[in-house]
């Protein structure tokens, strides 16, 4: 694949079959922490993502330096991992970008438990030295508004401590539905939770149930589609499979949230087929709360730019520690394309936009979700996609399942 590749403006075509997205990154990346844990753990349909397989490479290896590149969940989960693995030391790091992405709730925590990490440069960012040793700790408090990956992290190690794990959390809570996709897979395989008030209870476990737990596939890579559908005429319509009416993937939210762009999600046989229903006024705004479905954002408002419309989207506060600061490389891309953008700490504002410019070259920054989630306004323009190799972190068949709905590429 060219290291740019060319959009050509194109006209929607719905492909002879349903696309098939691969499995989950999340859930996928929290069944090999617990298939680590509890060998006895059969998966299916795992994700082919790059993180996902940096996340297998790491739990298999044998070597004293380990590189997660840009794998953001795999740093929170491996850090939580190998700070347990008794008898074991070595350095876990990442891309020039992980090293500046904070991990010293999560480490703090872990070392309430016992641990034994220490940073290797900046006080807490990676790269870590983890000194593996069994974790006496039981009781942890943590601040919960940062990264839902911290909670998720010492959740998935909790069947293993010998007492369990009792984790009081404090503060506002993010990205609620990561937490309890993270409680669903421990229920899964036999692990009792109890909640109460703001503290989660994680009974332990010798041996998990003896079963095959089948990945759904990536919500957040359905995002893309749904966006395909709302900027093509009404009638449109998209297959993809393997989803579930009733999913632990917060990003799920995407069939109730596209209604208002005029797409409707109808369920089938763990299909889902995407229809254009109707046109959107263009006086319409579209204002969403998104603090449980972030990923999505990017998707989101370039489908607004994409239809003309003006939005406002809050709840991101999660956003300015990801691949990139998502919010301010929106800012500058959506710019490019004539948008008229304001940006907060935590929210993005976009006045409608009537006339797209054409030709620009869209930067991603290392940021997958920056390439696919511009991808789609091929339908309005002419557009380059620069480091489109990116997408290979979540999504690697993107541009090959893209031009099979008629989009041109180059």
């Amino acid at each position: 694949m060219p290291h740019n590749l060319k959009l050509h403006k194109s006209t929607f075509r719905s492909p002879t079959e349903p696309i098939h997205i691969a499995g989950s990154k999340s859930e996928s990346n929290r069944l090999l922490l617990l298939q680590a844990l509890f060998p006895e753990l059969e998966l299916a349909n795992v994700s082919n993502s790059d993180d996902t397989v940096l996340m297998a490479q790491a739990l298999a290896s044998q070597d004293s330096l380990i590189n997660i590149q840009h794998a953001g969940t795999a740093m929170r989960f491996l850090t939580a991992f190998f700070a347990m693995q008794e008898n074991k030391t070595l350095t876990l790091t990442g891309s020039q970008r992980m090293r500046q992405r904070p991990i010293k709730i999560l480490v703090d925590a872990l070392n309430q438990l016992g641990a034994r990490i220490t940073y290797l440069n900046a006080n807490g960012f990676p790269p870590l030295q983890i000194e593996g040793k069994k974790l006496s700790g039981q009781t942890v408090t943590i601040h919960a508004g940062v990264s839902s990956q911290y909670i998720s992290a010492l959740l998935l190690i909790g069947p293993k401590l010998k007492n369990g794990l009792q984790l009081k959390l404090t503060g506002q809570i993010t990205s609620t539905p990561y937490i309890q996709m993270t409680l669903e897979l421990l229920h899964q395989i036999g692990v009792e939770t109890h909640i109460s008030a703001n503290t989660i209870r994680v009974n332990p476990l010798k041996k998990a149930l003896k079963t095959t737990i089948q990945v759904e596939s990536d919500w957040s890579s359905a995002s893309y589609f749904y966006s395909l559908i709302a900027l093509s005429p009404v009638g449109a319509q998209i297959a993809l499979t393997n989803f579930k009416k009733i999913s632990y993937q917060g990003d799920a939210a995407l069939a109730h949230i596209y209604k208002q762009f005029g797409v409707f999600t109808s369920f089938h046989n763990n299909k889902i087929t995407l229809k254009k229903t109707n046109l959107v006024p263009s006086n319409t705004t579209i204002s969403l709360h998104l603090a449980n479905t972030p990923d999505i954002a990017q998707t989101i408002i370039v489908t607004c730019l994409g239809l003309g419309l003006s939005c406002k989207l809050t709840g991101l506060h999660t956003l300015k520690i990801k691949e990139t600061d998502r919010l301010v490389a929106l800012k500058t891309e959506l710019e490019k394309l004539g948008a008229s953008v304001v940006i907060t700490t935590n929210s993005i504002r976009m006045a409608a936009t009537k006339t797209i410019l054409p030709d620009v070259c869209i930067a991603t920054y290392n940021d997958h979700r920056m390439a696919m989630a511009f991808a789609p306004l091929a339908l309005r323009t002419d557009l380059t996609i620069l480091d489109a190799p990116v997408v290979s972190k979540s999504f690697p068949s993107f541009w090959t399942d893209l031009k099979a709905t008629g989009i041109r590429l180059s």
